[in-house]
């Protein structure tokens, strides 16, 4: 994803944007995938996922300190509300983001 559009898609966007920073080869990124999914299900319309694959987009990553994954930061209008590293529960991701929204 470019630079540019991620940028434009934190800061423009209406409903919240949920960034999950991931790697193909991160086991508990595997693992949190399909609750991030679940949870973008629940909250349609309220949160938009964009999934960052920090491989590919280290600049975004490095801009953003993540230092390990997996890594989530909830942004609204561009500005960071919520961010947590490591595996949740879907019940902890649910509760977390339920607080922003």
């Amino acid at each position: 994803m470019a630079k540019k559009k991620f940028k434009e898609i934190i800061a423009k966007s209406e409903e919240a944007v949920l960034v999950d920073f991931y790697a193909d080869w991160c086991g508990p990124c595997q693992t949190m995938s399909p609750i991030v999914q679940e949870v973008a299900n629940e909250f349609a319309g309220k949160v938009k996922v964009l999934k960052v694959n920090i491989d590919k987009n280290q600049q975004a990553a490095l801009n953003f300190a993540v230092r390990s994954i997996p890594h989530f930061i909830l942004f609204k209008k561009g500005k960071i509300l919520w961010r947590k590293g490591g595996l949740m529960t879907k019940r902890e991701l649910v509760s977390n983001l339920k607080g922003y929204l």
